[in-house]
Order: C-alpha cells, then structure tokens, then sequence
C-alpha cells in the first residue's frame, strides 16, 4: 500500500511540474546585431544570456539566471544599423542595437532617412557604449589623412549598415564623395582580409575598440588608424550632436598608437509593439546587479555599458516598459 501511495504522489508531482512548465508563458525576444567580427553580436550575445530564464531553469536566488522567467532571447547576425532599424520597423526582429545617429534619422525621417516615412514607432531600451569610427590602413600605406583617400579603393561597410552612413558623411566633410574614390561595401573581417592582401587601401569600421577583425588584422600585419581630426571633424561635430571627439587609446590594437578620430553613441532599440511589461522585464534584468558580472567579463566593451550612462544620447523617446524601470530606479526624474 505504502509503495502505491508512493509513487501516486510522485506521479502528482511529476504532473504538477510538467503542468507549471506548460502554463509559465514562453516567450522569445530578438535582438538585431551587426557581422560576427564586430562588435554589436558578441555583445548581444551576452545581453541576450543576460535576459533569458528558459522554463525549468533555477531561479535567480537559487543561483541561476536573472532574465526574465520564461524569456529566450537571441542574438541575430545582421548587417548593421540601419537593417535592424527595418527589420524592427517591418516586425521582423524583436529589438536591435543601432547607432544613435541612424535611430534619430529614422525616428524623424531626416537626414540620411529624408525622404522615407519616420519610422514612429521606434523606441530606445537603453543607451550602451561609444562607438568609434576606424579608418584603417596598412602602416605603410602613405595615407595619414581623410584627404588621402583621393583616388585609392576604400570599403564603406554595407549599404544597411551605420558605418557605411557615417563613412559617407565623413567623405563628405573632408570634401570627398564616393565619386572620388572606388568604394567597396565589405564587412570587417572581409575588409582587413582584403586590405592585408592588398585588394584595397583602405576600410571604414564603426564599433566599440577593440572589435574582433582588427584585433586579428593587427597581430597578423603592421597597421595603422588615420586620424579623424581637424576642421573636419569639427565640421562634423558642429552639425551633428550625435558625433563627437574622442581618441581610441594606445594598446587597443597591437602596435597602433593612440589616434584622435570621432564616435558615436550605440543604442538598443525596439518598437513601442512590444509589451510594456514585457519591455520592462527585460530592461529590469539588464541591469540586474548579476548582469553587470556578465557584462564586465563578456566582452571588453561590457565595462563601458553603465545604468547611469544608460540615458546618455538618447535621441527617440524611451519604450513605455523602460520609461517605467528608470523612473522607479530613480534614474529619470
């Protein structure tokens, strides 16, 4: 008798936890990246483990993950900016990183989006780092300037994607355009294969130092980084709030110094279609006090990624389900 109420009861159980697994709601959330050698998908991928807590795995207080019960979110390879500002404006991805100059235009339909429907329902979950502009060359190249690249075979990065948009108004300000110069559209470890194997001469990168494709570049041949700088740059600042000055530091690619280029800010995106308690969950988990572990040794850019920077340069308004976490952690007044 006893062994027959024995195992009744475990069979209860055994149905009582499956019944739990089944009603816990399984959800689960993209998040739009970049190339796999740069920098926004290793970063999504530690944001993505981050936020998630499949069914059935422990709880935060029992040591296990801090994301949002029942959420698997997933980093998707991309081709950059302004494919993941689409791709959440069309409903095909959850969410995405993007730079903060791409998300303003799109949000407003001005400048480099001039001309196509804003994108309204764009909304900001958080701020993340700065983003630097590269121009990378090899050492011996004799290209020291924006100026030199008169003539030479250039990769701007992909149409879609934040670099080649800034790569054009970089041109742009040095008195260059794509008239003057042979452009190619190669993401970045395609770019510093060609450049090494001298397909080109030069190659554009928008990211968080050090990004994976340079970082190989630079311990394989001699580069170098040509400096963002002058009345250019200026210029470039002046007219766009979202660019400013800052240097990339000696040591962040073997053997280049420190160079004074540009950045811009790199965002994490969604649309104000997802849920709001869905939004503030995830935005909850991401600044969870276990997250910042994560962050700190997931990549060498997690450091830079800070709730009190997570305001920062914010150009579209804030998700509703975000809005909400930062008010309540006192972040927003």
């Amino acid at each position: 008798m006893t062994f027959f109420k024995t195992a009744a009861l475990t069979a209860a159980m055994t149905l009582g936890l499956a019944g739990a697994s089944v009603a816990q709601e399984l959800n689960f959330f993209t998040i739009g990246t970049g190339g796999t050698a740069a920098t926004y998908y290793p970063v999504g991928g530690v944001i993505a483990n981050a936020i998630s807590n499949p069914p059935g795995s422990r709880g935060c207080d029992e040591g296990g993950s801090c994301g949002v019960p029942g959420l698997i979110a997933s980093a998707v390879s991309s081709r950059g900016s302004v494919d993941n500002v689409n791709a959440i404006s069309s409903g095909l991805r959850n969410s995405g990183f993007a730079q903060s100059d791409v998300a303003y235009w799109a949000y407003t339909g001005t400048g480099t989006m001039e001309g196509q429907p804003p994108a309204e329902k764009l909304r900001a979950i958080a701020a993340l780092f700065p983003e630097h502009i590269h121009l990378v060359v090899m050492a011996d190249s004799g290209i020291n300037s924006v100026a030199d690249l008169t003539g030479k075979r250039v990769s701007l990065d992909e149409p879609g994607s934040g670099t080649y948009v800034d790569a054009l108004l970089i041109l742009e300000a040095y008195g260059l355009s794509t008239d003057k110069v042979t452009a190619e559209a190669l993401k970045p470890d395609a770019a510093g294969d060609a450049l090494r194997n001298g397909q080109i001469d030069a190659f554009f990168f928008v990211g968080g130092f050090p990004t994976g494709a340079i970082v190989e570049l630079a311990s394989s041949v001699a580069i170098k980084l040509v400096p963002i700088d002058g009345e250019g740059a200026a210029g470039l600042t002046e007219k766009f709030g979202f660019f400013s000055a800052s240097d990339i530091p000696d040591g962040a690619y073997e053997n280049v110094p420190a160079t004074t280029t540009v950045a811009v800010g790199a965002q994490w995106i969604t649309s104000s279609d997802e849920s709001d308690d869905l939004i503030y969950e995830i935005t909850k988990a991401l600044w969870n006090d276990k997250t910042r572990v994560l962050l700190d040794v997931g990549h060498a850019k997690g450091a830079s990624i800070t709730a009190a920077t997570a305001l920062d340069g914010i150009g579209i308004p804030l998700h509703a389900g975000a809005e909400r976490f930062y008010r309540e952690a006192g972040l927003l007044k």
